[in-house]
């Protein structure tokens, strides 16, 4: 927490200059002002060396992002009555926004999908999405074409902590956004909660959860398989089975220590299930959904004999998939809904990242001088109960009064 404080009170005093020495010193890339953007050639060239195939599941996989998202569009409204009254509320996009993208080894086109496109949806003007270079001073093609197709309006090589503090503050080459999303690291994390307030963010959000909710009917070896396409993320990802059926836990346990000795993150699979790997046994489906409603996982999966039916008793999960053909995967990549969900036991009160992250609502009063003699008294009345005198005072000179006048 010491070392991002020192990162983001560095941004805010000198700028660019601050970026520039900490990426050098973290990502060991030279950066300046004529190369700190993303040009046009840079994108020309990263689709050159991304795979055709790949860009074009990139496309579909946008189209069903953004046609989900469209359906969360809200608009403004009015409502007015005989007496002269209009009350309403206008919906208006926020003006510009930030995007935070991880680099690295690792590349998520996923999220930058995720992240962009209800921003896009919603009408955000502009979007600026910050990424860590690689030591070249380049960033990772597809992160770039993924960038480029879901609308991004810059792309700038910076990350970290010294990322946030650019997009909170502003510097000579990045502007001050209204908002902060996209994951990052515990840097990333502590620095978002650190500058909460003077833009806003998201959430810090945690490693990932799946939590499968199964009875005797559930296939265990897709069971098992889906419990570890989340355990392979973090040694911190958390991966629970409750069930009904003793018998399908006893055969999941047996498949998972089959699918880990082949899996490529073996090591990390095995750590994180170590952790946070369960495999609970209720006595009863009434039982098992109180356990799933206190966990509030971030992924929930129902495989039982009506899916549709046990999801109307559950409360609390991020996203569900139901049925056994609906695997958590389906909604990182490709199905639609998004995939930034609540982590941690949050999705008791928080939603998945949607368009109303990137709107902000204004209420709306027109009272005519009909409708507000009717409800003048009132207010003058509820005004001096709180002795706020000159509330009162503002309704009573429209109708010749004074303020103390008990008429």
């Amino acid at each position: 927490e010491q070392g991002v404080t020192e990162i983001l009170a560095n941004v805010k005093a000198n700028g660019d200059q601050a970026l520039f020495e900490y990426t050098k010193k973290f990502d060991q890339a030279d950066l300046n002002a004529g190369n700190i953007k993303v040009t046009d050639a840079e994108i020309e060239e990263a689709y050159a060396l991304v795979d055709r195939k790949l860009v074009e599941i990139i496309r579909k996989s946008l189209a069903n992002i953004r046609t989900y998202h469209e359906k969360q569009r809200q608009t403004s409204w009015f409502d007015s009555k005989p007496d002269g009254t209009i009350l309403g509320q206008k919906v208006t996009a926020l003006h510009r926004v930030g995007v935070y993208v991880p680099g690295g080894k690792a590349a998520y086109p996923s999220s930058v999908l995720m992240n962009i496109v209800p921003a896009k949806v919603a009408g955000v003007d502009e979007i600026i999405m910050v990424t860590p270079p690689g030591k070249d001073g380049k960033v990772t093609p597809v992160t770039l074409v993924a960038a480029h197709l879901a609308g991004a309006s810059e792309v700038v090589k910076v990350g970290g902590a010294q990322a946030i503090a650019a997009l909170a503050y502003g510097t000579e080459s990045i502007p001050k956004v209204d908002k902060i999303v996209g994951p990052g690291n515990i840097f990333v994390a502590l620095a978002k909660k650190t500058v909460y307030g003077h833009v806003s963010i998201d959430s810090v959000a945690g490693p990932s959860e799946i939590l499968v909710l199964a009875d005797e009917t559930a296939n265990p070896r897709y069971v098992a398989a889906d419990l570890l396409s989340q355990a392979e993320h973090d040694e911190l990802a958390s991966a629970i089975l409750v069930t009904t059926s003793r018998e399908l836990a006893e055969q999941v346990s047996k498949e998972v220590d089959t699918f880990v000795a082949s899996l490529s993150r073996k090591e990390i699979i095995s750590k994180s299930l170590e952790n946070y790997g369960y495999l609970l046994i209720a006595d009863n489906m009434d039982e098992a959904i109180d356990v799933v409603n206190e966990i509030a996982s971030e992924h929930l999966e129902i495989i039982t004999k009506n899916p549709f039916d046990t999801m109307t008793r559950v409360k609390n999960a991020g996203a569900m998939f139901l049925g056994e053909y609906s695997s958590e995967p389906l909604g990182d990549y490709f199905a639609g809904p998004n995939h930034v969900l609540p982590t941690n036991g949050t999705a008791k009160f928080f939603s998945p990242l949607s368009v109303d992250d990137f709107i902000k609502k204004s209420s709306v009063i027109s009272y005519s001088r009909e409708a507000l003699e009717e409800a003048h008294e009132d207010i003058i009345k509820f005004a001096k109960a709180e002795h706020l005198t000159a509330h009162a005072n503002s309704i009573a000179v429209r109708f010749g009064k004074e303020v103390f006048d008990e008429n």
